[in-house]
């Protein structure tokens, strides 16, 4: 199946994934002039006369870039949207992203019909965050257009599934806009993802040590400084499971090896969200693939590092003998008069 035209600008088949409190319009504008998708949480914006603003500078920015460069224009934005119960700004939320027409709404803790409805009476696209088929096909059912399959080794709330198990899966009764999410900060790991049957990587962690992040130094360097086995996987912090740095916990009197367990409840998004909490503000949240982070740089300069490993990737495939087995390898050597 084609992807829809939303998709149709991309430099490179990857969608910039919504960092809680990091992602900011500084950092969607950047990855969309620089070809890929850029999104932000809505629950970011706060109040919610912020979200109107950053709207209007992301839409407006944007549309200036394309009539200044219209032989290469910029990739879409996204906004996501915590489908959570606790979360009481949601039909707000909504509402401007009905009025600024956005684009692609990627849809996260639950799936709700009218949501994906409202979106829809525009012509804009869903995408849900899934870790398993259960979610995936409750997505589908509620109209999705697209599923974002959230692996082991992703940053944020991660599954457990590995990639491989999980997009064939997904592919056997979906054949529309499937990204992949788990450990990818590297151009070859997106060639990785496509070859394996999704169409689009998600790339979140690696932008945290990007110069237009909300991140603070610390946290940057964190990035650059770790590798995968210095991610620690947890529920202690959200109440969902998910993916983060172990010298952070450190740094907060926290045993990283030794975390005691929470339970979904002591998740709420009530207001916005809990950002003085320190799952958000102390604890600092991570995916497994950061060990391809070496520098901090600017988002253009990583994505353009992306796509070079990317074409690179791609070109080394295409060079690379196809597998022979060794019955067709032996009728062969028969042929030839060999051994």
């Amino acid at each position: 199946m084609a992807l829809p035209p939303v998709f149709q600008n991309l430099r490179l088949p990857v969608i910039g994934s919504p960092l809680f409190i990091i992602s900011n319009p500084e950092l969607v504008i950047a990855q969309c002039k620089a070809g890929i998708i850029g999104s932000f949480p809505s629950l970011n914006a706060r109040p919610l006369s912020q979200l109107d603003e950053w709207l209007d500078q992301i839409t407006s920015e944007l549309d200036s870039y394309n009539k200044a460069n219209p032989d290469r224009p910029a990739a879409p934005f996204a906004v996501n949207q915590i489908v959570h119960k606790t979360n009481n700004r949601l039909d707000d939320d909504m509402e401007l992203c009905v009025k600024y027409k956005v684009p692609l709404v990627i849809t996260s803790l639950g799936a709700r019909q009218e949501v994906n409805d409202a979106i829809h009476s525009y012509g804009g696209i869903v995408m849900h965050d899934i870790i398993n088929v259960v979610f995936a096909h409750k997505a589908l059912e509620k109209g999705a257009d697209g599923l974002i399959a959230v692996c082991s080794g992703a940053g944020g709330h991660a599954g457990t599934l590995s990639p491989f198990a999980l997009i064939q899966e997904i592919r056997q009764f979906f054949d529309g806009p499937l990204a992949l999410s788990g450990s990818i900060a590297h151009g070859g790991a997106v060639a990785a993802a496509q070859a394996m049957g999704a169409d689009l990587g998600y790339i979140g962690s690696a932008f945290i040590s990007c110069d237009e992040a909300n991140a603070v130094d610390g946290y940057k360097d964190m990035i650059v400084d770790s590798k995968a086995g210095d991610i620690v996987y947890s529920n202690l912090f959200t109440g969902v499971h998910g993916n983060y740095l172990a010298p952070s916990i450190a740094q907060a009197g926290l045993d990283p090896n030794d975390l005691p367990q929470s339970d979904p409840s002591a998740m709420n998004f009530g207001s916005g969200g809990n950002q003085k909490s320190k799952a958000w503000k102390d604890i600092w949240g991570c995916g497994q693939g950061i060990g391809a982070i070496g520098e901090r740089m600017s988002t253009a300069a990583y994505i353009d590092r992306l796509a070079e490993e990317y074409e690179q990737a791609i070109g080394a495939l295409g060079q690379r003998k196809a597998f022979v087995p060794a019955t067709a390898r032996a009728k062969q050597n028969q042929a030839a008069g060999i051994g």
